[in-house]
């Protein structure tokens, strides 16, 4: 039977406790309360270098730091049930229940906040430009007037730049971001658009590397937080495990991989680390 349905969590912690003194390895290894039951996270499956599902296994930044607050939370990662939580499920899953928490590009906003909870942020991303290795001309959202513009079916990213920074611009939809990078490869898009980090796991795929360049001038500000249910007792503990991983160097290290190979660097300023949202 899944748990962590927070509020309940303080109370099945004793229960918890009372287990873990009796049987020493059947939980997790961090310092939370864990147990033999066993955790369900959301995450995205289509995002390379965040959110990746290739069979059954999970890779990417997103999943690194879901694997350590669950770890620091008491449960090993063989008690993670991984979820697929697209961005218009993401309300709906944690709200019904489906999922304990999501660890899946989720950026923390008032509106999101009258559903659902959040623990962190544990990045701040930003909007940026992913465009040809080699190209120069290209260095923001204003120098995009008469260029080919990528971005998925629904997002508003793409319209904003046409919208407040270069009216000029032909805007292009595909269905997913991997469609923009293939275009954008095949020289039929001249950039493509959306969350600086996002774009950057795109760009360390095998298939793509050397071939493109995150341009590093960032116009927006997204805070990704752990989305939990609404009446979750979670967030402080989640905290705590974010900064033990900062701390380590654990969370570095994650995101290292996960953009190797794109010149990637986040914003320092808002990374080092990242300012918790209150938890009330």
């Amino acid at each position: 039977m899944r748990r962590t349905r927070t509020t309940g969590a303080l109370a099945l912690a004793a229960t918890a406790a009372l287990t873990l003194a009796a049987c020493s390895d059947d939980g997790g290894t961090g310092d939370g309360e864990g147990g033999d039951e066993g955790i369900t996270i959301g995450i995205k499956f289509d995002q390379p270098g965040l959110g990746f599902m290739e069979g059954d296994t999970p890779s990417g930044f997103d999943v690194e730091v879901a694997k350590y607050v669950a770890n620091e939370l008491g449960y090993s990662e063989d008690q993670i049930t991984w979820e697929e939580a697209p961005s218009a499920q993401r309300e709906t899953l944690l709200s019904t229940n489906q999922v304990d928490m999501i660890f899946a590009t989720y950026s923390i906003t008032d509106e999101r906040r009258e559903q659902v909870s959040f623990a962190g942020p544990y990045f701040v991303a930003g909007q940026d430009l992913l465009v040809a290795a080699d190209n120069t001309d290209i260095t923001g959202p204003d120098t995009l007037d008469g260029k080919n513009l990528c971005s998925v079916t629904g997002s508003t990213s793409a319209e904003r730049i046409k919208e407040e920074y270069s009216e000029g611009v032909n805007l292009l939809e595909q269905p997913g971001y991997a469609e923009c990078v293939t275009a954008l490869i095949a020289g039929q898009v001249d950039a493509v658009t959306t969350d600086d980090i996002i774009l950057a796991g795109l760009g360390a795929q095998p298939s793509n590397a050397g071939q493109v360049k995150v341009v590093g001038n960032t116009f927006s500000e997204e805070k990704y937080g752990v989305g939990l249910p609404q009446d979750s007792d979670q967030c402080e503990a989640i905290n705590e495990a974010i900064t033990k991983m900062i701390d380590e160097g654990a969370w570095q290290e994650a995101l290292d991989t996960a953009t190797e190979g794109t010149g990637y660097v986040p914003n320092a300023d808002l990374n080092s680390p990242p300012a918790f949202e209150p938890c009330a």
